[in-house]
């Protein structure tokens, strides 16, 4: 019996690349070169299944064209924002994602953004790499700390809950709003909130990690900004779309931010320039995940999807 043809979309892991190749007919991305919609399209026409990253775009248009060899999208990424679901059902095509394995991984992103906004971690190395570093006072870089200050939490799944851990390490009182509350095990002495409106007065820091979906696009904009306390750091390490970010810029430069956090953008990759003129939006490239052992997990837990499927099981991680 033949093995199932495989696409990976782009340059994994050592580990995950060598597992596909020794149970399906694979193709590789050697080169890690971004893939269009067009580039889709005629790849389905060859393969049975495709391990795609948030990088490769499965809108209703897209979808619409897929050929019917296809059967499977095993996705390398815990978000499926850039999977139209609901078109891939109608197209008879199993979706899967990959949870649980990146909670840490993007939990330590957070933390190191949240200490390093609050701290100037990004000014200071800049300083001191260009040479620019000639005085030292008591009134030199003062930042904010962030021990036993609160830490607000949007989206209290798997990265939510090891965030909140962390925060614990800090002395800060956690608050938190979900879709549905914790049981009391869970939260772990964390307040609930019900309502974003009634959370965010109680962020000194707030940090999201919810999907990006239609009732949250934006959900960070004007409005809900100016509910926090002044001087409040917002970190970003969930979607870009979770965030208007003009009016972000608007809260910064206005000093009701006294700074942020970010691991994503809305346009990706390339960020937004106007962030730049702004020392203290502290940056990183999406890397929130980019582990050697996250990349390894994230890679077999895909496999292990597809593995699932073509015995003829259900994919553990199946959406659709």
């Amino acid at each position: 019996m033949s093995k199932p043809r495989l696409w990976i979309t782009r340059k994994l892991s050592a580990n995950t690349e060598a597992r596909a190749k020794r149970d399906y007919d694979v193709i590789l991305n050697p080169n890690d070169t971004l893939s269009s919609a067009d580039d889709i399209v005629r790849m389905s026409k060859d393969v049975d299944a495709i391990i795609p990253c948030h990088s490769e775009h499965f809108d209703q248009q897209t979808v619409a064209r897929l050929d019917s060899r296809l059967k499977i999208v095993a996705n390398h990424s815990v978000g499926v924002d850039h999977c139209d679901l609901d078109a891939l059902r109608q197209h008879g095509i199993c979706v899967t994602n990959t949870p649980d394995v990146l909670s840490d991984a993007t939990a330590e992103i957070a933390m190191l953004l949240l200490l390093g906004a609050a701290r100037r971690a990004a000014e200071g190395d800049a300083m001191v790499r260009s040479g620019n570093w000639q005085s030292w006072s008591p009134s030199f870089m003062v930042g904010t700390q962030v021990t036993g200050k609160r830490m607000a939490i949007i989206g209290m799944g798997r990265v939510g809950q090891v965030m909140a851990k962390r925060a614990r390490g800090f002395d800060m009182p956690v608050h938190y709003h979900s879709r549905t509350r914790l049981s009391s095990e869970l939260e772990q002495g964390a307040t609930y909130h019900a309502t974003i409106e009634s959370l965010l007065p109680n962020a000194d820091f707030l940090s999201l990690h919810c999907p990006a979906t239609e009732q949250t696009q934006g959900i960070i904009n004007a409005d809900t900004l100016a509910l926090l306390p002044d001087g409040a750091i917002l970190v970003n390490t969930a979607r870009g779309a979770l965030v208007d970010e003009n009016a972000l810029i608007s809260a910064i430069e206005s000093g009701k931010l006294a700074a942020a956090g970010l691991d994503c953008f809305t346009t990706e990759p390339g960020g937004n320039p106007a962030f730049a003129a702004h020392n203290n939006i502290m940056m990183l490239p999406h890397i929130g995940s980019a582990t050697f052992e996250t990349r390894d997990a994230m890679g077999f837990r895909a496999l292990d999807n597809l593995d699932a499927f073509f015995s003829g099981k259900q994919p553990t991680d199946r959406l659709v």
